[in-house]
């Protein structure tokens, strides 16, 4: 028991600040939580340690990733309360009609049009399921949502955070429209903040953004006009 409990206060200190609030944000009751790109499954272990879901799903396309993490879910989780499996396959084919229940697909750690891709790509496979997404990119965040919109899913959380000099938007959305608030191209709650470390955050973060915009607008035959427009609503 000792040992064990030693492995999960290592899976914690593994976490960067991203992944700590990403992990934070799984709140809900679901059946089947999907750690997608799950890299070296630390998110996924962590997920499984404390039960955050009758089932954890540990998802790469890397052979040699879930080898390893296989083997690591073997030794430390082999008696754990919550069930886990491994699968080695692309985002988009998550075979999400074989597993009955509430799921939550994480992808993270991957850019925002290639996110875009395995969503579009999951919606198509299972368009009547209802599904939530925590999603974290790392850059093409306006396309994302933009994407989200598109699709008419809802926003039920989002937080804005800053890890090792980079921000990040993570996102929890579902694939209904029913009961939570719509999605905005810019953001809502993530321009809110309780503390001054925050509001510092904040500000940064949308001068970074918006001088990329500009930056980019410069070298564009296309207007970026409406993006910028959005940003500077958020000034």
């Amino acid at each position: 028991m000792r040992s064990f409990k030693i492995v999960i206060q290592a899976i914690k200190l593994k976490l960067s600040k991203r992944l700590q609030y990403i992990e934070q944000m799984v709140t809900a009751d679901y059946t089947h939580i999907w750690d997608c790109c799950c890299d070296h499954g630390f998110l996924g272990a962590s997920l499984l340690s404390r039960q955050a879901a009758q089932n954890i799903h540990f998802v790469d396309i890397v052979p040699e990733l879930i080898t390893v993490i296989e083997s690591k879910l073997q030794e430390f989780f082999q008696h754990s309360i919550s069930a886990w499996k491994t699968h080695c396959l692309d985002v988009a084919k998550l075979p999400l009609q074989e597993y009955h229940g509430k799921h939550l697909v994480i992808i993270a750690g991957i850019g925002g049009n290639l996110m875009v891709q395995f969503i579009d790509g999951i919606q198509q496979k299972h368009p009547n399921l209802n599904i939530d997404f925590l999603l974290c990119p790392v850059n093409q965040q306006f396309a994302l949502r933009e994407k989200l919109i598109a699709l008419k899913f809802s926003l039920k959380n989002e937080v804005l955070v800053k890890d090792n000099r980079r921000y990040y938007e993570v996102i929890l959305v579902s694939s209904t429209s029913d009961t939570h608030k719509e999605i905005s191209p810019v953001g809502h709650n993530l321009w809110q903040s309780d503390t001054v470390e925050q509001a510092s955050v904040v500000k940064q973060y949308l001068d970074k953004t918006l001088k990329h915009y500009r930056r980019v607008q410069q070298g564009s035959t296309q207007s970026l006009d409406h993006i910028i427009s959005a940003y500077n609503s958020k000034a």
